[in-house]
């Protein structure tokens, strides 16, 4: 990847394939490679990637949305901001920087589709924030609907993540149908598989083939993930030599990003 070049990575799949655990491997191999200026942005409303990653967040996005619209309705706006000054004020406050990357949490919104200007000036300014980075990477809902709410950018690659069952390689096939609806233009759709035996991998690269998507390998079981999960311990202090790390560093090398 050139210095020069800003990509936008999207990790979506079946709630339970272990989606939000992948992004934040993905995070952890970026971060050990020494990419600098990574935006980190929680899409998902269940929120538990600040969990996984050991940060504290105390508002999301979703919070100062619903504070704006509340206020929008009572009219208790400030008359020498704009609403899209104003937003993009708050949104920036809610913005948890850290030494190695920024993480913006997006929550839920009250009564999405009834503030249509406000979800609007909310797409935009995410989109103006995630420009400023090398790399933008969303953790995202299993349906893409919805990311066509949160972005007008086109994505470079979306990451699908399936574990070894029939409901979780139907999720990935949809997801690869909903990319063809959206407006939005993704560059290249991966296909990963998450906690799959070694045998299973064959399995993996089969099903990419037949939905029409780039296999990018399969991800083990990983004791040491199970226990951090457990013990809500950040998994960006795994140890270099857990087998699901050193998986997804393989996999982010076979994108170009490292």
């Amino acid at each position: 990847m050139s210095r020069s070049e800003k990509l936008v990575i999207a990790v979506a799949g079946k709630g339970g394939t272990g989606k939000t655990t992948i992004a934040a491997l993905i995070l952890r191999a970026l971060i050990d490679a020494g990419v600098k200026s990574i935006l980190v942005v929680d899409a998902d409303p269940d929120s538990n990637l600040p969990d996984v990653l050991g940060v504290k967040v105390e508002k999301t996005v979703g919070d100062v949305t619903n504070e704006l619209k509340r206020a929008i309705d009572k009219g208790e706006l400030p008359p020498t901001l704009s609403k899209k000054d104003l937003l993009e004020y708050k949104v920036f406050k809610v913005l948890k920087e850290l030494p190695t990357f920024d993480l913006l949490v997006m929550g839920r919104t009250e009564g999405e589709g009834c503030y249509c200007m406000v979800n609007d000036v909310l797409t935009e300014v995410v989109d103006t924030l995630s420009k400023n980075y090398a790399i933008t990477l969303m953790d995202m809902e299993a349906g893409l609907e919805h990311l066509s709410r949160r972005t007008d950018r086109d994505v470079d690659y979306l990451i699908i993540v399936t574990d070894p069952s029939k409901m979780g390689f139907q999720t990935a096939s949809r997801i690869k149908k909903l990319a063809g609806e959206v407006h939005i233009q993704f560059k290249r759709i991966f296909l990963v598989g998450n906690k799959f035996f070694p045998q299973q991998e064959e399995l993996l690269y089969k099903y990419a083939e037949e939905i029409g998507v780039e296999p990018l390998g399969v991800v083990p079981y990983d004791e040491n993930v199970f226990r951090y999960n457990l013990e809500g311990t950040s998994l960006l202090s795994l140890p270099s030599d857990s087998p699901a790390l050193m998986a997804v560093r393989e996999m982010v090398k076979k994108m170009g990003l490292i």
